[in-house]
């Protein structure tokens, strides 16, 4: 089965139109990211923190492998999370560049992303305004991947959930690591991501 990775800066409604595409599938599961950085218990560092290029890539990976299993199980398998493509080449690696996936990248406005933010009343949740900004802007710059960028500024969860419901049938998101590598690299480049080992 295919995988489908919903991104985007805080705020932009990741988890739970994640959440709801799983659970409007016959077979659903949803992998919250945020969740799977938060198993590191010892020396776990906030993962917009400078030095943390390790600790991100081994729980992208982690994540890849873990929807890997579940689609090879016959899932659908929608994993949130800031995902963004400086860490596919991570990703790919663990989940192999022939199997299909879905990248989304969901991007509201600047100010509907930090108004959603900051507004957030879950124990854990991001609400500090600097690394919020800073995620936000680390989504401008995407050049090739622009094209998996779907603006939920004026939906709703449900208007926006049926906006990606008709983009996966389409195909319209689908990851291409043959056209998409180099700015895949530019962008690790930037970020400082380490490539992934092997």
């Amino acid at each position: 089965m295919p995988i489908a990775i919903i991104t985007g800066p805080p705020g932009a409604g990741k988890t739970t139109v994640a959440s709801r595409l799983a659970a409007s599938s016959r077979l659903g599961v949803h992998i919250a990211g945020d969740e799977v950085f938060h198993w590191v218990a010892g020396g776990y560092v906030p993962p917009w923190m400078p030095g943390t290029s390790r600790q991100n890539g081994t729980v992208i990976s982690a994540i890849a492998a873990a929807a890997v299993q579940f689609a090879d199980g016959g899932y659908d398998v929608f994993v949130d999370g800031i995902i963004g493509p400086w860490f596919l080449p991570h990703w790919l690696r663990m989940s192999g560049r022939g199997r299909p996936t879905h990248y989304l990248i969901l991007r509201p406005s600047r100010l509907v992303a930090a108004v959603r933010a900051m507004g957030r009343p879950a124990p854990g949740d991001l609400v500090d305004s600097h690394p919020v900004a800073t995620m936000f802007d680390a989504f401008e710059d995407l050049g090739y991947f622009e094209a998996h960028v779907l603006d939920s500024s004026r939906q709703d969860i449900g208007a926006t959930v049926a906006a990606i419901q008709e983009g996966l049938r389409d195909h319209r998101y689908l990851l291409d690591p043959s056209c998409e590598a180099g700015d895949m690299d530019r962008l690790a480049l930037k970020f400082g991501v380490d490539p992934p080992d092997g």
